[in-house]
């Protein structure tokens, strides 16, 4: 029986095409009701055409891939290879924990080290092994001794003492590793004068004045790091001090592009940030030169961890 529909002066159909529903205007029919006034129009039945649910299944079960593989744990986030997972220690255990320090690996290790070209060195036991960003072991548990990444390789040693490295899979490698020479003045030259010695930019027209005692190139941001008397301190392209001659050493490295030196001020030691300003105040007992965005130190107290970039501790 045709159902009624309260639309005066017109009747649809409801018509399926090409899998696509819609109304469609039908022959008016008009009536008059027990008042005798007003006209009612009929929707009568359509042909319906059914819409095959596979391409609707098949993007669900692509959109949950997705899901699935943005939610992994993983070290590395999807811009630019940036590492966002660190080293998390928690009493004698260690894991790795998010920038936020929510830990993302469970703690189930006895020591871990930084991820380096997305590969991570752990221990367990007096034994080293290698695991990707999700926490999937690279190598066995096996090595006696196990350095960290760079430039695709790291060095191990079984406990046999045979000591080669490895590539990023785990397998060993047999040609030598490259060596690449250094320039300690890569952004310009010395200017001496008087036994004292001071720094010309080759870009731009800025000079250093030839006051310190040594000079040394931090190879980025037109920064040089001085020495006056005893003291180190930072000079910028413009020959301006960014930080006063007051620390007992600074120390730059090329593993890390010679960013954040590592400041030593009566027996502790801190960081200076990419600025040449101080980025963590001397506290530490000991503390190693920044890789992947992280750096190991040690508490006066002998607490040993990480710390990020903006100087936040993962340890407790």
């Amino acid at each position: 029986m045709p159902q009624r529909m309260g639309v005066s002066g017109c009747a649809f159909q409801l018509c399926g095409v090409r899998g696509r529903s819609f109304l469609r205007q039908d022959d008016r029919r008009k009536r008059t009701g027990a008042s005798g006034a007003g006209e009612v129009a009929y929707l009568r039945p359509a042909r319906f055409h059914p819409v095959s649910p596979l391409p609707m299944i098949r993007f669900a079960r692509l959109l949950l891939a997705l899901l699935l593989l943005g939610s992994a744990p993983s070290a590395f986030a999807q811009s630019g290879g940036e590492v966002r997972l660190v080293p998390y220690r928690k009493g004698a255990q260690w894991g790795y924990a998010d920038r936020r320090g929510r830990v993302v690996l469970p703690l189930r290790y006895d020591e871990a080290g930084p991820f380096v070209d997305e590969i991570a060195w752990v221990r367990v036991g007096t034994l080293y092994g290698y695991i990707d960003g999700a926490g999937n072991p690279v190598t066995p548990v096996q090595y006696a001794r196990a350095g960290t990444f760079r430039r695709g390789r790291a060095s191990v040693q079984l406990p046999d003492g045979s000591t080669f490295d490895i590539g990023p899979s785990g397998q060993r490698l047999t040609e030598p590793a490259e060596v690449t020479e250094e320039d300690f003045l890569a952004q310009g030259d010395p200017v001496r004068q008087g036994g004292k010695v001071g720094f010309r930019f080759t870009v731009g027209s800025a000079v250093v004045p030839p006051v310190y005692d040594e000079v040394r190139d931090l190879y980025h941001d037109g920064l040089v790091l001085v020495r006056q008397g005893p003291k180190w301190g930072v000079v910028d392209n413009r020959g301006r001090l960014r930080l006063e001659p007051q620390f007992d050493a600074i120390t730059a490295v090329e593993q890390n592009g010679y960013q954040f030196p590592v400041v030593e001020q009566q027996g502790r030691f801190g960081y200076l940030g990419p600025d040449g300003k101080l980025l963590v105040a001397p506290k530490y007992a000991r503390a190693e030169p920044f890789e992947a965005g992280v750096a190991r130190v040690t508490t006066p107290d002998g607490q040993t961890g990480y710390i990020d970039q903006s100087g936040r501790e993962y340890f407790e």
